[in-house]
């Protein structure tokens, strides 16, 4: 079995590396310092296990994971906060916090030993889902453009609009698709600053520079790039509510 070491710190590499040696069953065949080498790592060599850390420079181990199409296995090798850990123990194959002892490794390599045997495979997904309502994950979004990785910090983003199963993100740049829910964007990011205004929209309300009445009873936004967004009624009254009105 394969497995990836990805974190900016050599020692905490140096230490895992050490700890696998009596596992002979698990080859390590790369090692990363940051987010986008683990991500090209991961592609290139479809690993069963990866050990992640979480705040590393450029990316995040969180939003690493987001860009991987199918993730493998992951144990988190981190100095995380509390939060962070609650989901990692509903959704990893284990974290390790740091500094960890040989025997608190050992556990964590059995119980993925055990969960491969049995063909058991951990939610990444979910994971993310739940990290992401930390405050420390809703400050950008992370969209993989063929093999170019690009960020764009949440008040560059004019409007979310749903598209199929993804989210369209659109910004001065362009408009960008990430494989994520409007319930998603809606539960992470400032209820004050992003107004779910519509089943298939929402808005930074920094952007809005109108509100017009529509038919039956229903609005239309108009924001500073020009576009014009739907307002439900619903979306409306949550719009008065935040801008006062």
């Amino acid at each position: 079995m394969k497995a990836i070491l990805i974190d900016d710190e050599p020692l905490a590499r140096l230490i895992v590396k050490e700890y696998l040696l009596p596992y002979h069953q698990l080859e390590i065949v790369a090692e990363s310092g940051d987010g986008f080498e683990g991500l090209k790592a991961i592609q290139q060599h479809r690993p069963d296990l990866i050990f992640l850390d979480v705040q590393m420079p450029k990316i995040t181990g969180f939003e690493m994971l987001e860009l991987i199409d199918q993730p493998p296995a992951v144990i988190f090798t981190t100095a995380y906060d509390e939060y962070a850990i609650k989901a990692f123990e509903a959704h990893a194959v284990d974290y390790l916090l740091k500094p960890f002892s040989k025997e608190r490794f050992d556990k964590a390599i059995q119980k993925f030993l055990e969960q491969h045997a049995a063909s058991e495979k951990a939610a990444p997904s979910q994971l993310l889902e739940t990290a992401a309502q930390s405050p420390s994950q809703s400050q950008r979004i992370v969209i993989k453009i063929g093999s170019k990785i690009k960020i764009i910090p949440v008040q560059d983003v004019f409007y979310f609009e749903a598209a199929d199963d993804f989210v369209k993100i659109h910004t001065a740049e362009g408009s960008f698709l990430k494989n994520k829910t409007m319930n998603f964007f809606e539960q992470t990011l400032d209820a004050a600053q992003f107004v779910r205004c519509h089943r298939s929209y929402m808005i930074n309300v920094q952007q809005v520079t109108r509100i017009e009445p529509n038919e039956k009873d229903n609005h239309i936004i108009l924001l500073k790039s020009g576009a014009k967004i739907p307002v439900s009624r619903n979306g409306y009254i949550k719009l008065k509510a935040i801008l006062g009105l």
